[in-house]
């Protein structure tokens, strides 16, 4: 990744007093630089029909095996905007050909669209001027916020697409077995906070980078709810995906071995 692309395009949105108030326009020398390095772009108007579209084609070329090891691959070097590429695929490899609404909805509770609600993912029928550019923010600063949202998904694995292959290390397979120690440790009644917590000696990171991890890992089937008496009450309201995991939950042996199996 370009250093100076990436510099502008955090400089725009970010200061050391947290988020600035957002351009009305993309425009000038800085960011003709970070577009012509492919970190910013102009705004964009697309359909829900063809961001589906566009999808099915990534997910013909983007493997699992080349997601889970990008994701791993950033434990180490704190490449933060390679993590998101695994709850990308995961939301949308299984999503079929449709177009919007063409799947009736009982309960909206991500989408009007049923294929869309069904997998779990945020859509609109249109997306008109819509910016990209503070969705790579959110992905190169932390690992990507709107992760389960139809657009973030195909701009996140379309970036992804262009990435090179990389390689995992012995040390990044330490922080994974690490991060599942802490899991496997946390008492049954603790909420995602407390892991994200106990997280902070395992992974080299920063608490807003462990949240995205997690909510990366509930998107992907690593971190659910399972079949037992919740012990919390009310969950937690700073998660979405994993607002409602607990210690008993653990995590999910199958999903481990389906991502991180070839690695371990």
């Amino acid at each position: 990744m370009d250093k100076k692309a990436k510099k502008i395009l955090l400089d725009t949105f970010w200061s050391s007093s947290g988020w600035k108030s957002r351009p009305n326009a993309f425009a000038g020398e800085d960011f003709d630089y970070a577009n012509s390095k492919g970190l910013m772009f102009d705004p964009i108007t697309i359909k829900h029909d063809e961001l589906v579209n566009r999808l099915q084609e990534l997910n013909q070329t983007i493997t699992k095996e080349r997601a889970a090891a990008a994701f791993l691959h950033s434990l180490s070097t704190k490449k933060v905007y390679l993590r998101s590429a695994l709850s990308s695929w995961a939301l949308t490899s299984g999503l079929p050909p449709h177009t919007y609404g063409q799947r009736s909805v009982v309960r909206p509770n991500y989408s009007n669209c049923g294929d869309c609600n069904f997998h779990g993912i945020m859509s609109d029928r249109d997306y008109v001027i819509e910016d990209l550019n503070v969705l790579n923010f959110e992905r190169v600063k932390w690992g990507g916020i709107r992760l389960n949202h139809l657009l973030y998904c195909w701009l996140d694995l379309e970036l992804f697409s262009k990435e090179e292959d990389y390689e995992v290390t012995n040390e990044d397979v330490a922080i994974l077995c690490k991060m599942t120690e802490a899991i496997q440790g946390c008492a049954d009644h603790k909420s995602a906070r407390q892991l994200e917590k106990r997280w902070k000696d395992a992974i080299p990171s920063s608490k807003q980078e462990r949240d995205v991890i997690m909510e990366i890992w509930g998107y992907a089937g690593l971190l659910v709810e399972r079949d037992t008496p919740r012990k919390l009450r009310g969950g937690s309201h700073d998660f979405n995906s994993v607002a409602g995991w607990q210690g008993s939950d653990g995590y999910s042996r199958e999903a481990m071995e389906f991502y991180f199996g070839a690695f371990l």
